[in-house]
């Protein structure tokens, strides 16, 4: 069976090969190999990516290629952009860095300036500080850079240093199934967090493109554990398109003593992040299949957004549904989706994504680990029960 035979069977059977750090490294070298032609169309007039192998050494080398015989190569497909024009930023804009091909966790990390470590410390050491006594737990995790307590933690808590949350991911990244792009924190770094963009693309009806991204994160304040997590981004408006596939799609690991050994573990579901896509895929094309009308778009958003007996909440409220309905009718891609269950729920994501009230930095957390994302969750579930 040949090497490329063996990748394919562990895709399928959600297994993650063994990449040695080596292998990992040498992967990274070869992000500058290729770089993004254009965009073109097929005679169905389906649209795709076109790439040309720079690399002189290469033997396909000055080949115009795909982005499925990047694969095959094992070359590392290289930042895409949108094919439609006008995209507003994303959400984590002005908050992430950019990162340039790195090859492991690590660099990563390096890259985007979250090198620090967390100590856990006494609590009385650092009472004076910022925190009550009467505190019930007895420990506080510290940056040992600057000084800064991050959060109350129990006796069982075990800070996981940055360096070592996404380590695992490694493996992933050395065998071209994903690449780190961009990277931050919120607040003083309770929480970090990195996006991970896997090959190709969800397809909805031959115009809509959405990207297949993975969001680790990692928090220090007691809050969170470690999560890694599907995170869909539609294209045409950069918006996350956060969903629920049955208790799939989502790791979370404690910060115990055995973090290590639940990382490993993780593995195993993250090998099997493709077919949760394509998942995703059936599910977000019956969503462009299935047509509503003015009411039921009324229905839907009120069912998202209730009035609660309370004047001044009911009015913010009706101001919330009102937002949804005008970026149905002429959001960012409205035009691909207006007049069905897709432009629905993608009108919950741009509101969310690019409308809620905020900073950048609060709006961020919100839309991926707060309010926000409850409301997608809510609105995505509501959508399955229309199909």
């Amino acid at each position: 069976m040949s090497k490329l035979d063996n990748e394919q069977n562990n895709r399928s059977t959600g297994q993650v090969p063994t990449v040695s750090p080596d292998e990992i490294r040498a992967q990274g070298l070869r992000a500058q190999d290729v770089v993004f032609l254009g965009w073109q169309k097929t005679v169905s007039e389906e649209d795709y990516p076109l790439y040309n192998i720079i690399n002189p050494s290469h033997p396909s080398y000055r080949s115009t290629v795909t982005e499925q015989t990047l694969q095959a190569l094992h070359l590392r497909i290289p930042r895409t952009p949108s094919p439609y024009p006008n995209v507003p930023p994303t959400p984590w804009h002005a908050v992430g860095t950019e990162l340039l091909s790195p090859a492991t966790a690590r660099e990563a990390i390096d890259a985007s300036g979250l090198n620090f470590t967390v100590a856990k410390r006494p609590l009385k050491e650092v009472l004076d500080l910022r925190y009550p006594t009467g505190a019930t737990n007895s420990w506080a995790t510290v940056r040992t850079d600057t000084g800064e307590v991050l959060g109350i933690v129990g006796d069982d808590y075990e800070p996981i240093q940055n360096s070592d949350a996404f380590a695992f991911f490694d493996n992933l990244v050395g065998t071209d199934e994903a690449m780190y792009e961009t990277a931050g924190m919120l607040g003083r770094g309770e929480r970090i967090w990195i996006l991970a963009k896997l090959p190709r693309y969800i397809n909805v009806l031959r115009k809509d493109f959405v990207n297949k991204y993975l969001l680790l994160s990692n928090s220090h304040d007691g809050t969170s554990q470690v999560r890694v997590k599907l995170t869909p981004i539609r294209v045409v408006c950069n918006n996350t398109l956060t969903a629920a596939l049955q208790g799939s799609g989502e790791i979370n690991i404690a910060h115990t003593r055995n973090a290590t050994e639940d990382m490993k573990q993780a593995l195993s579901l993250l090998g099997l992040s493709n077919m949760l896509f394509d998942q995703l895929k059936a599910i977000f094309n019956r969503m462009t299949l299935i047509k509503i009308t003015d009411k039921q778009l009324l229905d839907y958003v009120r069912a998202l957004v209730p009035d609660n007996g309370e004047e001044k909440e009911d009015v913010k409220s009706e101001e919330i549904r009102k937002t949804f309905i005008e970026l149905y009718e002429s959001g960012q891609g409205a035009d691909l989706s207006r007049g069905s269950l897709w432009g629905a729920f993608n009108c919950v994501t741009e509101y969310v994504d690019h409308k809620m009230e905020g900073a950048s930095d609060s709006r961020l957390e919100s839309v991926w680990f707060g309010r926000g994302e409850k409301m997608k969750l809510k609105a995505f579930q509501l959508a399955e029960r229309m199909m």
